[in-house]
């Protein structure tokens, strides 16, 4: 049974969820703020956690902070409709993904199954295909990232994005592709979560000896990955 930990100091929400989740057969673990989370956290190890913004003592940015400085678990932020700027943070903070409130149950649930599948397919890959290219190495096995043989810490998105640009080098993989393999999900006109995993990505690996980026934008299509022989 997969285990979800929600924060959300929001009784009636969070009874909806629970309710909605306990009857598609998922294990759901509850904390009214971010402090609780965190003890949660340690106990519960959950398959996912969702994180509201605005909680009492420990709001969600604060808490996602210092969930990432431990744990890549997958995290989905619940923020106020309209707020781009909470949405843009907690993508720049290591969420996975957003929702706004307020949201059908099974929208959330479908966020969630991506986010679950794209882990458990990854984890069914060949341990031992290790993938190098432009002083980039990506290690299936633990799922670990190196630049230059220095540790770079992603998130479960940042993740899936690179190995599928480091899976077709030189190659443009369009904004739609990138979404439905990395995030699980097809890309709408004002979702801005793909665009900002990649600049995320981007500050993480750095550019090329050159100077030139080793992600490429290709404007109105999508993103390459530049191996060190193509140039920029």
């Amino acid at each position: 049974m997969m285990k979800i930990l929600l924060a959300d100091d929001d009784a009636r929400l969070s009874d909806l969820i629970k309710e909605y989740f306990d009857g598609e057969g998922y294990d759901v673990a509850h904390a009214w703020n971010g402090r609780e989370a965190l003890e949660l956290m340690a106990e519960e190890m959950p398959d996912i956690v969702i994180l509201d913004v605005m909680m009492p003592e420990l709001d969600g940015f604060e808490t996602l902070k210092q969930i990432r400085n431990k744990s890549s678990v997958p995290v989905i932020m619940l923020t106020a409709k309209g707020d781009d700027i909470d949405r843009i943070l907690g993508l720049e903070m290591g969420a996975d993904d957003y929702l706004s409130k307020p949201f059908n149950p099974r929208e959330l649930l479908a966020r969630i199954k991506a986010i679950l599948r794209r882990a458990s397919q990854e984890k069914e890959d060949d341990p031992t295909a290790d993938i190098e290219l432009s002083g980039v190495l990506l290690r299936r096995k633990d799922r670990s990232v190196f630049l230059e043989g220095e540790l770079v810490e992603l998130t479960t998105s940042e993740y899936t994005l690179l190995e599928c640009m480091l899976m077709a080098p030189g190659q443009v993989l369009t904004k739609q592709e990138l979404s439905e393999k990395a995030l699980g999900r097809k890309l709408t006109m004002y979702d801005r979560s793909l665009d900002m995993h990649i600049s995320n990505l981007r500050k993480k690996i750095g550019n090329l000896e050159t100077g030139d980026p080793r992600i490429k934008t290709v404007r109105g299509v999508g993103y390459i990955f530049v191996a060190n022989e193509q140039g920029a």
